[in-house]
């Protein structure tokens, strides 16, 4: 099938805008997105020229290895020619290299054979090769377009890891990664920042410029460090038979080798180790993203060879990406249990974070517009761990003309009523004016049931959905007037299935006053502001009946805050819920605080914990009369930080405020 005009002129575009980018980051060292929304983009054009094959032209971005030489520096040709491994960014596609691999050695050798593997991390910094003779240092360059490099010696020679001197006096030629240690970027920026100089991105940026730098004190000043990994040629000797065993070789020879390295026994055990330093990585005090897999076997890294770029005995399998470029190709309104509207991109599905995305927020009104962003766009899109996707900018390069503005519309269906939707005062976001559509019931409902709030077990949103479909209910107490014999009218449920819904039920009748405020869906008020609410007035009658001066003056409740609780509580048709919803409940006295071993205290939780959900380290945080914030500031005392910890942790660094693991935390608490 012949490709349309609109793939071929995809195809050209995606070539322009990966040339200008592959020049800014391997020339200049001054790259505008990150390294795995630059893989995105190659990847999608390596996709296209698979399946339009006559596309693929030779000067395409997929056919290159790294960058030009700076004209500054003189050119060095290399003696052997300097490859770039193909990229894994899922099991599946590590399990298709494999069977390649296992397939090729077939054809090469006439008999199947089962590969071991080695595996080393992949540092991410600047590739470097390192000339010897006699064992002496002659010529340091960098990869440059794989065929010639840039003579760097003067600069590379100011690293203290680079032998100068090998332990034996052969001819070699090794290759590795010249990086910069996190804690050194940090020191150097400081010192930028005292000189009132523009600070430095990261690591890789300053490792690649410190080592292009004609005045090599400024890359001695650096700190710079290197691993070598690979003998691209040795004189005088044969290389070992095995990569880990060449790997142990450089060690012996004077080189630094990463420690970190594995043979495994077959590709599962590669996938394990790559999964284990998934976790591990960010720990580590250089930049690392992703594993580097090789056949172990010279023998078979012989008989499989290289294709026009790369090697097939080796693969680099990256890290799930945080992030990648996507296409937007609508964008839909959802309507929130309180009425705030949020728009929702809608993405052609791609793989970031090692999850498939096909939804993004894209927060408010004001953000479209600061993004520009259009119907049509490509878009990069940012995830990191388990926080709702997020699009970080439009590749503008990639436009067609196609695209289309977006209009923020009046109305919106999902709101009920006429559906119009007003601007929220002193805010970015809108909300529907009325509030009564079956779209937020529903989403009040589902929440009033979730864990948050009154946590009924079993009684997730597709309960709740078709309890409404069936009319079994409509506001919250009705979810407490519920018969075995309602429930088993529904669809998908059996007579145990029935009396397990009811029995949770009855059990979520005993619960706490920050749960039933929680649950109540109103405005600006969630699980930290019904906490503070609870303490301050300990009934639901002393809060109903409250001032907005007396709510307002609770510390922590500002007036937003104070004046939607207050106006909550004064709409008949809430007391009459609320009548009827007591009733229904028996709700546990709150205890006056007795101090406590965290009294005086207060934490806020970021990141995924080891062990404790985040609901449950909150609980044990306040029952050990601690309090529990959703912002970091100077008052904080420790943030509690677990995995992909976002930017309160960075923000509690910025402010010097203590941070924490779940192990501190229960430590604290006994």
């Amino acid at each position: 099938m012949a490709a349309s005009r609109d793939i071929r002129n995809r195809a050209g575009k995606l070539r322009e805008t990966i040339d200008y980018h592959r020049k800014l980051y391997h020339t200049h060292d001054k790259p505008e997105i990150s390294d795995t929304a630059y893989d995105a983009l190659v990847k999608e054009l390596e996709d296209i020229e698979q399946k339009y094959p006559e596309l693929k032209t030779a000067d395409s971005p997929t056919q290159r290895v790294g960058g030009e030489p700076l004209p500054e520096f003189i050119k060095v040709k290399h003696k052997v020619a300097q490859w770039s491994f193909n990229d894994a960014f899922t099991e599946e596609d590590l399990r298709s290299f494999d069977e390649r691999v296992r397939r090729f050695i077939k054809t090469a050798t006439g008999k199947e054979e089962s590969p071991a593997y080695t595996c080393e991390l992949k540092i991410d910094g600047l590739k470097v090769v390192l000339e010897y003779e006699k064992g002496i240092l002659v010529r340091a360059a960098t990869r440059g377009d794989g065929v010639t490099g840039e003579d760097v010696t003067h600069n590379v020679r100011t690293i203290p890891t680079v032998p100068l001197k090998l332990g034996k006096p052969i001819d070699i030629i090794a290759e590795g990664e010249v990086y910069m240690k996190k804690l050194n970027l940090e020191r150097l920026n400081r010192k930028q920042e005292r000189e009132g100089k523009p600070l430095f991105a990261n690591p890789r940026n300053v490792a690649a410029g410190s080592v292009r730098q004609l005045d090599p004190k400024i890359a001695a000043s650096r700190g710079l460090d290197n691993f070598v990994y690979d003998i691209a040629r040795i004189e005088g000797a044969s290389l070992p038979p095995n990569q880990h065993e060449e790997l142990e070789l450089l060690g012996k020879l004077g080189f630094t080798v990463n420690p970190h390295w594995r043979r495994a026994q077959d590709i599962e055990e590669a996938i394990r180790y790559w999964k284990e330093w998934t976790k591990k990585a960010p720990k580590e005090d250089y930049l690392i993203d992703g594993v580097v897999i090789k056949v172990d076997e010279r023998r078979l890294q012989d008989a499989l060879g290289y294709t026009g770029k790369a090697p097939r005995w080796g693969i680099a399998f990256k890290f799930p990406a945080e992030q990648v470029t996507t296409i937007l190709e609508d964008i839909v309104f959802q309507v929130g249990r309180t009425g705030v509207i949020t728009p929702v991109a809608v993405l052609k599905p791609v793989l970031v974070a090692g999850t498939t995305v096909s939804r993004a927020t894209l927060h408010n009104e004001d953000e479209i517009r600061r993004l520009d962003v259009r119907i049509g766009d490509t878009v990069i899109l940012q995830k990191a761990g388990d926080v709702i996707p997020d699009i970080v900018k439009v590749v503008i390069e990639l436009r067609t003309g196609k695209e289309k503005p977006f209009v923020f519309p009046t109305h919106i269906p999902e709101c009920g009523g006429d559906g119009r939707i007003e601007r929220i005062p002193g805010q970015a976001a809108h909300r529907c004016v009325v509030r009564d559509s079956q779209t937020l019931l529903r989403r009040k409902l589902r929440y009033f049931a979730s864990r948050p709030a009154l946590d009924i077990e079993g009684c997730g949103p597709k309960v709740i959905d078709a309890l409404l479909d069936a009319g079994l209910i409509s506001t919250f107490p009705d979810l407490f007037t519920l018969k075995k014999g309602d429930v088993l009218a529904l669809p998908r449920f059996a007579e145990k299935s029935a009396e397990n819904l009811i029995e949770s039920i009855n059990k979520a009748r005993t619960t706490t006053l920050p749960r039933l405020i929680t649950g109540l869906s109103i405005d600006h008020v969630g699980e930290e502001t019904a906490h503070l609410l609870a303490e301050h007035f300990k009934s639901m009658d002393r809060l109903s009946s409250a001032t907005k001066e007396e709510i307002e003056a609770i510390d922590g409740v500002g007036p937003v805050v104070a004046l939607s609780v207050y106006e909550w509580f004064k709409e008949k048709a809430h007391q009459k819920m609320l009548a009827k919803l007591v009733k229904e409940l028996l709700i546990e006295k709150v205890e006056e605080s007795s101090g406590g071993k965290l009294a005086g205290l207060t934490f806020v939780l970021t990141g995924t914990l080891p062990t404790l959900e985040r609901a449950d380290a909150e609980d044990m945080i306040r029952k050990a009369g601690g309090n529990v914030s959703s912002s970091v500031s100077k008052k904080t005392s420790y943030v509690v930080a677990g995995e992909s910890a976002g930017s309160k942790l960075e923000k509690a660094q910025e402010l010097g405020v203590k941070v924490i693991g779940e192990e501190d935390l229960r430590h604290l608490l006994s």
